[in-house]
Formats: structure tokens, sequence, C-alpha cells
């Protein structure tokens, strides 16, 4: 049996070398991935992210559990934690959370490093995605670093995205400044069993009700048909609900789950899968392209032509943008 043949197979083995060689940049998953890229496409991608603290890895846990019990789809969960930027280590201690879903069949966990890459991801988290789609997983979920209010690159991967919020974390203008809230599709208010949770859904609903993230960032990435928008009488946008959870006490995760599916049918219906494919696919290829130029480039420029601009820079004979022109154009 070829190694493509065992991966479709469900060989958990062979599926955990092939994401170690990807997450590493080993060039022999390089023909691996472009051979298995033909199985993609099936995949619901959920993406879970947030502020530090609001209990992301819990909230993954049950709701794995809620779907493993109530449906018989597959999950996948990648969890991206944070390296040091000092030693470039990373804990990688989602799994302790997740212990209960261990012995599960349906369910696998592929933990990652971020190393140093920004926007909540690491830079191979796409590729990983990519396999355990083309392997046959019904759902992906991947959970963000938990950085803050840059961790937006997760809209390009995911279909539907869960922003978790919780109350206790800063005042109520800091749950809805800009950058993380316009990519809610369902936001999550979690630990809704403390104080002050009333103000934070206030904060929350009110920032919705605006429009702020709704008739920006919805419009443009979920606008459906001129019949769809007659029919729903909402101009065709999705508006993220807003929905409490206890995740310690596997409290609301049923109603997540369901909105979760109602979201996908929204995109199936919309064509918002569509346009989500070629918005991420547009992305991917540019920064691909990037890479390999970047690349391309140190290769022919060498170390020498390169210490001699930065040496011109620091001496103050040449700007950063008389150095880079220089770089470039030079013979």
């Amino acid at each position: 049996m070829s190694l493509d043949e065992t991966l479709l197979s469900g060989d958990r083995l062979s599926l955990a070398r092939l994401l170690t060689q990807v997450e590493n940049g080993d060039p022999q998953a390089r023909p691996v991935l472009d051979r298995l890229y033909q199985y993609t496409g099936h995949a619901h991608r959920i993406g879970i992210t947030g502020a530090p603290g609001t209990g992301k890895s819990s909230l993954v846990n049950l709701l794995t559990r809620t779907i493993r019990s109530t449906s018989a789809k597959t999950v996948a969960i990648i969890a991206v934690d944070p390296s040091s930027p000092f030693t470039g280590g990373a804990i990688l201690g989602d799994r302790v959370r997740m212990r209960d879903l261990a012995g599960d069949a349906g369910v696998f966990i592929r933990s990652m490093a971020s190393r140093g890459a920004l926007g909540g991801l690491a830079v191979t988290t796409a590729q990983l995605v990519q396999v355990f789609d083309a392997v046959g997983f019904d759902l992906i979920m991947i959970e963000t670093v938990g950085a803050g209010q840059a961790e937006v690159d997760i809209t390009r991967l995911a279909h539907t995205t869960l922003v978790v919020e919780a109350p206790g974390f800063g005042d109520d203008i800091q749950a809805i400044k800009a950058g993380i809230m316009e990519i809610a599709d369902i936001l999550i208010l979690n630990k809704a069993d403390l104080p002050g949770v009333e103000n934070t859904e206030r904060a929350l609903r009110s920032n919705l009700e605006m429009g702020y993230s709704g008739a920006i960032t919805r419009k443009a990435r979920h606008q459906t048909s001129a019949a769809d928008a007659e029919n729903d009488g909402n101009e065709g946008v999705w508006t993220p609900p807003i929905l409490r959870t206890i995740a310690t006490e596997e409290n609301g995760t049923v109603a997540v789950w369901k909105m979760i599916q109602k979201h996908y049918r929204y995109l199936q219906s919309s064509g918002g899968l569509e346009r989500l494919l070629r918005e991420r696919l547009c992305k991917e290829l540019e920064d691909r392209v990037q890479a390999n130029l970047i690349n391309e480039w140190r290769d022919t420029t060498g170390t020498f032509k390169m210490e001699s601009a930065l040496q011109q820079v620091v001496d103050k004979k040449w700007s950063p943008d008389q150095a880079v022109d220089w770089l470039l154009h030079s013979n």
C-alpha cells in the first residue's frame, strides 16, 4: 500500500509523521501535499479565537464532546500555542485540557507552536488543515494563540469563526475594540457564571446593534444574492449571535453546535463558501509567491552584497530606501 493510500485509509501513525514533516518544513512532505490536494474541500473549518484566559481550550474540548455525542462527524483539532521569544520553545499544553477526548477514534488533536508567526497562527497551520481535510475529517477546529486584537488571520482560514469573550477581562470598551470583534461569525460569552456577564453582553450586543461588525465585515464576506436578501429581510447579512456558555460544565455547547451548523448552511445557500475559498487561496498564493521570491533573491544576492548595503545604512551614507533600490536594481 502506498503512503497516499495509507493516509487516506486513516492510518494515524502515517498521519502524525506527515504532520510533523509539514510543520518542520521537510521537503519530503511537499510531493505528498501536492498529491493530497485533490481530496480537499469537504471539511467544515471552525476557528476559535479570543484573549488568553477566556476558556478557548475548555470550550473546544466540551464542544467536541457535544459534537461526537450528537453526531457521527469526525473532528480534527489544531491548537496553536505561543512560542517563547527567548528560547523558541512552547508548552503545547492544550492536550492537558483535552484529556477526556483521548481514546476517541473520531478525534485527532495536534498541538503546534506558533514559532514567532503573528496573527494567531503558525506558518504551516494552513497546510496541516489541508492534510486533515484530505484524509477525511468532517470538522477541523483551529484554536489560535490567543494574543488579542491582532488575531485576524483565522478569518482567512476558517469558514466559521468563533470569538470567545468572558466577563472581567478589562472594561466594556476593551471588549469591542476594533480588530478582533469584526471577524466573529458567532460570539461566545464564556464563563457566564461569573459576575459582570450582563454588562459584558450588553456591551457586545450594543456593538452589534450599531452594525459596527455586521454592516462592515459581514457584508463584504457573506453578502447573499439580491433574491436571498429580499427573502431574509436583513440585506443578506449574517449578524453574529451572542451565546452564553459555561465550558467547564458543558453548559451551552449544544446551542453553539447548532449555531455553527446554521452558519455553515447559510454559507452554502448564499455562495459564501466559494467566496471564502477564492479569498483564502488568493492570499495563500500571494504569500507563497512572496516567500519564494524572497528566498530566490537571497540565494542570488549573496551575503556580501547585503552586508555592503547594511554598512552604508549604518554609516548614514544611504537611507534604507536607497539601500533597497541598490539591492534590487544593481547588477
